[in-house]
């Protein structure tokens, strides 16, 4: 038996993280827990958890420091309330037959502990570590999390210390409304975006005009205002496909363009070098006659196709919404989106034919009312996600 648990639980200096592996004595992690015991690590000195002195808790259980012990104010922690708290949670957690009683003696626990330098409260240093070891406890014999839970998860979670979202697209929260932003002046464009409300459905497109006026590092500059959002680099690739994707990259881009007219090395290049990287590829079939016939000579799908309707043939030319169920119906896994013109009348149109992406320009960045004119698409695309979600953790 070999089960894992993880637990975070408190605040400010004196919060607890746990990691532990629980398991058989005559296994990998008695062979682990042997050899923890038996080879010191300076500055990670391993304790075996006491309630008080002479009195162990069981399963036995090995306490071992995450960050490095630097003086005796730091081993009375540690030494102190962390290993009180440890071995109080395994006797606990027994007694209330979360770690079956019949088991103390053939099992063993490893347990890292995290302890501030600057923490000082010691009750709370006890409290954290307490509870966070009889959750991790909880978890590991409840082989926790499930795998929907961490589906669910992992394109919502914020990391506290990391601060900020790192955005995708899962299929869950379709349709989204990718908002270009054409207009090629940088600080309107920050403005625009700071109007804009904040919503997961919502996509940013570093537009092509802003781009050719302040190069890839653009990108950059919008990151400054929009942390946590989904940033598209419309490109418009034409050539070079790799070294394209490189520039977007190192800016920050979560997606790039290129356009469905460039050659089918440049294309399959292009796909390639942003799987490679983790972004999104999309191919823009602006003036692309068969776009079906385009994605089945690739060598590999981009994650994004889109029906571009150019600005300059918005009066001449119709949307070719009809198209979206025909490339959906040869690759369903493939995102469609559609581009040019639209506004909330058409919205209807382009969902009924099941379309994932909705793009508008200028409908919403020259409205007088920009959050308004937002909340028009996204009010007809399912409105915002997460509204009665009930906090578990």
């Amino acid at each position: 038996m070999y089960k894992i648990g993880e637990a975070l639980v408190g605040k400010g200096n004196e919060v607890a993280h746990i990691d532990l592996i629980i398991g058989d004595k005559e296994g990998h992690v008695g062979g682990a827990f042997a050899n923890g015991l038996t080879k010191l690590s300076a500055g990670h000195t391993p304790v075996l958890s006491v309630i008080r002195p002479n009195l162990p808790s069981k399963p036995y259980t090995l306490v071992i420091p995450k960050v490095t012990i630097e003086d005796m104010e730091d081993a009375g922690k540690i030494f102190g309330p962390a290993q009180a708290a440890v071995a109080k949670a395994v006797a606990d957690a027994v007694e209330e037959k979360i770690i079956p009683e019949d088991k103390v003696d053939e099992w063993v626990i490893i347990c890292s502990v995290f302890i501030h330098p600057e923490a000082k409260d010691f009750r709370r240093i006890y409290q954290y570590n307490y509870g966070a070891t009889k959750l991790a406890l909880k978890r590991a014999l409840q082989d926790y999390p499930p795998l929907d839970k961490i589906m669910f998860d992992k394109d919502r979670a914020v990391h506290p210390i990391m601060g900020f979202k790192v955005p995708r697209l899962p299929k869950w929260n379709r349709p989204y409304l990718q908002i270009a932003l054409d207009v090629p002046d940088l600080e309107k464009t920050k403005k625009i975006i700071k109007e804009i409300p904040k919503s997961d459905k919502i996509i940013l497109e570093a537009g092509t005009p802003l781009i050719k006026r302040y190069g890839a590092e653009v990108i950059s500059e919008l990151r400054e205002v929009a942390k946590s959002d989904f940033i598209i680099a419309d490109l418009k690739t034409l050539d070079v496909g790799q070294v394209e994707v490189d520039l977007a990259f190192d800016e920050g881009a979560d997606a790039v363009v290129a356009s469905g007219l460039a050659t089918m090395d440049v294309i399959d290049k292009f796909v390639y070098e942003a799987k490679r990287l983790g972004v999104y590829a999309i191919l823009d079939m602006m003036n692309v006659e068969d776009p079906v016939k385009k994605l089945k000579s690739l060598k590999e799908l981009p994650d994004v196709a889109i029906l571009h309707r150019s600005i300059d043939s918005e009066t001449k030319e119709k949307h070719r919404f009809e198209l979206i169920k025909d490339i959906k119906k040869e690759f369903p896994d493939l995102y469609v989106a559609v581009a040019g013109g639209i506004d909330p009348e058409t919205v209807p149109l382009a969902l009924k034919e099941g379309v994932d992406i909705i793009i508008v320009g200028r409908f919403i960045t020259q409205s007088k009312d920009i959050e308004r004119s937002t909340r028009l698409f996204i009010n007809q695309m399912g409105g915002d996600i997460d509204l009665t979600r009930v906090h578990v953790e």
